[in-house]
């Protein structure tokens, strides 16, 4: 099944694809293009001449304007990221299943969230528990989801949960509320009090981060923490995950109300994957095969899984079981959905009950497996992840989204300077500690001295004179001395900030030149890269 957007496959390179690609360009051109103007300079006379002259120099106009037209389709698109910005230009990429667990590695390293990123979140969650808060002094908001786990992508949402006591669940209230403090905008605001599970979703005015909040849903923060056990158990698990939201994400089959599977559901499958692995010891101290195991997870759910008589079950070391048993403890008598899951707090919920869409997962799954069995075939011409990338076949990251984790590293690296500033220029002066005044002269020279050390000695600022534009550089903990205090304090963002570091460093060798100029172009003015004086 391919993604509603799509991307050409190096064996589909050739004329017919450029032939394809012009057309599909002049028509969607052509679409967008005023014709009202055009058509409005020609005048169908039938003797050829129109008021006394010959309409030629019109059809010229007519000519020439199209000619523009086809210099317009034919301006090559601007670049990209490549929509692989995991892959490092330098590393060498082995062939076929090896290249493969490289990229999802490489994957899992690009796509964790960075110390920027999580700083943001946090700054959204602490907005909106303090309204909530105010307005209830009693009640508790909780986070859940994959927020609570790490295993969120830089387009989730943040899951809340406000624990308190209400008679009836203040829907309303709290959409009003949020109006009233302009937290999010009117348009954003949406109460679904007639779901399975009412909650309050809106999108935070400052950020474009979606938050769904819901109500005295206890079990949302019980589930988060079984699946950080899981993660302890299988350190595999995160790495797969992300691979496997990214793919859905981009087939529009990450939603319920879409027809698609939640997350929480896609983990507890793959959960249920690595229990029942044969090769247990390699899925639990960290030594399988990344690309091995994607492509046995795609074999199993698309082809070879029973969703008609069989359900998933991970307590008690899991198992596969029969629908038939498994209705005997539902509740109100539901019947086991296709894709029966069940919910390892709560045996008598199905956590699969709503996905009506599950077929479309699994054929999903099926395309995903058959792409990538075919490319990691020792006898394929395209197993050669040095050339071309394997994962890439089956998942893409769009350039806005890109994009937008650079803008979210610039702006917070921004408020980190400003911040650093204003603590450096508020330190005080040198002063005896007996209190006895001296002469302003050595007063002027004591801060003046003072403030050069500061600036000389933080990375903070930049010389006059030296580039402004911000250069993304390695930042690695064995190259700062725990007895190295040199004079100059270090920075409080670098502190454990090996993942936002990665995410640039990534960047950077992904696209080098673009990466560059695009940085460049997108705000930082500090140069972090100084010499001492």
């Amino acid at each position: 099944m391919d993604p509603p957007f799509s991307w050409g496959l190096p064996e589909q390179d050739g004329r017919a694809k450029y032939l394809w690609f012009k057309v599909w360009q002049t028509h969607q051109e052509l679409e967008t293009m005023n014709l009202k103007d055009i058509d409005s300079d020609i005048e169908i006379v039938p003797n050829g001449v129109a008021n006394g002259k010959n309409d030629l120099n019109k059809q010229n106009n007519y000519s020439n304007r199209r000619r523009n037209v086809l210099k317009i389709i034919d301006r090559k698109p601007p670049p990209d990221y490549g929509g692989c910005p995991w892959r490092q230009v330098r590393f060498p990429y082995q062939r076929g299943v090896m290249g493969l667990h490289q990229e999802i590695e490489h994957f899992y390293h690009y796509m964790s969230p960075t110390e920027a990123e999580n700083q943001l979140r946090a700054e959204v969650v602490a907005r909106i528990e303090k309204i909530i808060v105010s307005k209830w002094n009693e009640a508790k908001v909780e986070v859940f989801g994959s927020y609570r786990t790490g295993l969120y992508l830089p387009t989730s949402d943040i899951d809340l949960v406000v624990i308190g006591k209400w008679t009836n669940l203040p829907l309303r209230t709290l959409e009003q509320e949020f109006l009233e403090k302009d937290v999010a905008a009117e348009n954003s605001i949406k109460v679904l009090d007639k779901a399975s599970v009412p909650i309050v979703k809106l999108t935070d005015k400052q950020t474009d981060i979606k938050v769904d909040i819901s109500f005295n849903m206890s079990n949302g923060v019980k589930s988060a923490e079984l699946i950080k056990t899981y993660m302890d158990k299988f350190p595999v698990l995160p790495k797969l995950v992300y691979v496997l939201k990214q793919f859905l994400l981009e087939r529009d089959l990450n939603e319920v109300f879409t027809g698609g599977i939640s997350s929480y559901s896609l983990i507890l499958m793959c959960i249920s994957f690595l229990q029942l692995h044969p090769r247990q010891e390699s899925v639990r101290d960290n030594s399988a095969n990344l690309g091995v195991l994607l492509i046995e997870f795609f074999e199993l759910y698309g082809r070879k899984f029973n969703y008609i008589n069989t359900g998933i079950k991970i307590r008690d070391g899991g198992k596969y079981i029969n629908k038939e048993e498994m209705q005997k403890d539902m509740v109100d008598g539901h019947r086991p959905s296709m894709l029966c899951i069940e919910d390892p707090l709560q045996p008598s919920n199905d956590i699969g009950r709503s996905s009506y869409g599950v077929l479309q997962v699994k054929k999903a799954f099926e395309y995903a497996y058959t792409i990538l069995a075919n490319v990691v075939h020792p006898l394929s011409m395209y197993s050669d992840c040095q050339k071309a990338s394997i994962l890439g076949r089956i998942i893409r990251v769009r350039d806005k989204i890109v994009q937008q984790r650079l803008r979210v590293e610039n702006c917070m690296r921004k408020a980190e300077l400003i911040i650093q500033q204003q603590i450096y220029q508020q330190r005080p002066s040198r002063s005896s500690s007996t209190g006895s005044t001296t002469s302003s002269a050595d007063d002027s020279v004591s801060s003046e001295g003072s403030d050069i050390l500061s600036r000389d000695n933080s990375p903070n600022v930049t010389r006059r004179g030296s580039d402004h534009r911000y250069t993304p550089q390695r930042h690695h903990n064995s190259q700062r001395s725990p007895n190295n205090s040199g004079g100059s304090r270090e920075p409080p963002w670098r502190n454990g900030s090996n993942r936002s570091s990665r995410f640039r460093n990534s960047q950077n060798n992904s696209q080098s030149n673009h990466s560059h100029s695009k940085h460049s172009s997108g705000g930082g003015v500090y140069n972090q890269t100084k010499r001492k004086k």
